[in-house]
């Protein structure tokens, strides 16, 4: 038991940050399982649209470092990642295109 009233405020701080944390992790682990059973059933246009409030969750838990911020960049590439292979090569992505360089025999002046 806090002895101080320092320790016991720092006791209802930590009781309360505990409830929002959990609270916090649990929704995100819910956006995540939409994502996953949207991949599941090959649906990438709702896995899509379902990786944005996925995304939302995950950056707005690693600013309050609910999260660690590095947790929630591997959860939203590997999720994107999943997506992407389940579309299979996606032509209008920039990575995909090749970007050709304009060869020329005249010479820069």
């Amino acid at each position: 038991m806090p002895n101080t009233a320092n320790a016991k405020k720092s006791l209802r701080q930590n009781l309360r940050n505990r409830d929002r944390n959990r609270a916090e992790k649990s929704s995100l682990k819910s956006q995540i399982r939409k994502v996953l059973s949207a991949l599941s059933l090959g649906n990438a246009d709702l896995a899509k649209a379902e990786l944005k409030g996925v995304a939302k969750r995950a950056d707005r838990a690693a600013a309050a470092r609910t999260i660690h911020p590095n947790r929630a960049a591997r959860i939203k590439s590997r999720l994107s990642a999943r997506i992407v292979a389940l579309k299979g090569s996606n032509p209008e992505s920039p990575s995909a295109k090749k970007v050709e360089k304009k060869l020329s025999n005249e010479p820069r002046t």
